[in-house]
């Protein structure tokens, strides 16, 4: 991806040379697995990381409060994040306003280890996600290693970019009301019935991520050879389908809260290939 040299974003906090002190979690390898495979790309499931972590309570201990300098492949890796945000900011911010809507830009927060939210406290674990309560994108860059060799994703930095453009994609749900109008909507449904209109929610997130990278190619030619595969690669790896299977063995459809792989890279070429922010109503195509 050609990034060097473009605008970076000042709404993005780096706390990856802190401890968040406090409590660790001991014997992470389990809570991990379950709070990955109930909030892989969080969205707004990142609410219910805070009730599994406090079942584990009993088994924390305190972690002392430590700082330390970020390595060059670290500053680096924040250079791009702040790109990639600036980015969004920029085509998000032109489509609100060629539609007569007030933007405000959401704000990425990177870290490592554990991280206190509005929604609640969460581990690198959890994934990358958006708290809707402070309008806040977290994300442990580890995620992305952990994608390639635990769910063969391909790598490289747009798989990084198309991740910050799926959870911006929640923060431009949770502006235009989608997501209040999801939680409504799911509101006596029974459990399968509330995961579908999930799963509508994280592919429309899907292809808001398309649609930014149709926009921002158009205007800045930010695209290179592989790059829209690197993208491809991370929608197959997270996948309800492809996760259930890796982890579990078998695959439970009416537990999917994300959408299969097919799904997940159908929604993000729709929208790259679209450019239309119209085509993105994923609720009736799920119910």
């Amino acid at each position: 991806m050609k990034w060097q040299g473009r605008r970076q974003s000042d709404n993005v906090e780096d706390r990856r040379g802190m401890s968040t002190g406090g409590k660790s979690i001991v014997g992470g390898g389990i809570i991990g697995i379950i709070i990955l495979l109930i909030n892989v790309f969080g969205g707004e499931n990142a609410q219910m990381i805070t009730p599994i972590l406090e079942q584990f309570n009993n088994q924390s201990q305190s972690a002392p409060t430590e700082q330390r300098d970020l390595t060059p492949s670290e500053v680096e890796e924040g250079k791009f994040v702040k790109t990639i945000v600036a980015e969004n900011e920029d085509t998000w911010s032109k489509i609100f306003q060629e539609n007569n809507l007030p933007f405000q830009p959401a704000k990425l927060v990177l870290f490592s280890g554990q991280v206190e939210t509005a929604c609640g406290g969460a581990s690198s674990a959890s994934g990358p996600f958006y708290c809707p309560a402070d309008q806040k994108i977290y994300m442990d860059m580890s995620f992305f290693e952990e994608l390639r060799t635990k769910f063969g994703a391909q790598g490289g930095d747009f798989a990084v970019a198309y991740v910050i453009g799926h959870e911006y994609g929640h923060h431009i749900q949770n502006l235009l009301g989608t997501s209040t109008k999801m939680r409504q909507l799911q509101q006596g449904k029974s459990e399968t019935e509330a995961n579908k209109l999930s799963v509508a929610l994280e592919l429309q997130a899907d292809f808001y991520a398309g649609l930014w990278t149709h926009y921002d190619d158009k205007q800045n030619s930010i695209l290179e050879p592989g790059d829209i595969e690197e993208a491809l690669s991370a929608a197959q790896a997270v996948g309800d389908d492809a996760i259930q299977k890796k982890m579990q063995g078998q695959v439970i459809p009416d537990s999917f809260t994300h959408g299969t792989s097919e799904q997940r890279i159908y929604w993000f070429q729709k929208g790259f290939h679209s450019g239309d922010i119209k085509q993105g109503n994923t609720f009736n195509y799920i119910q």
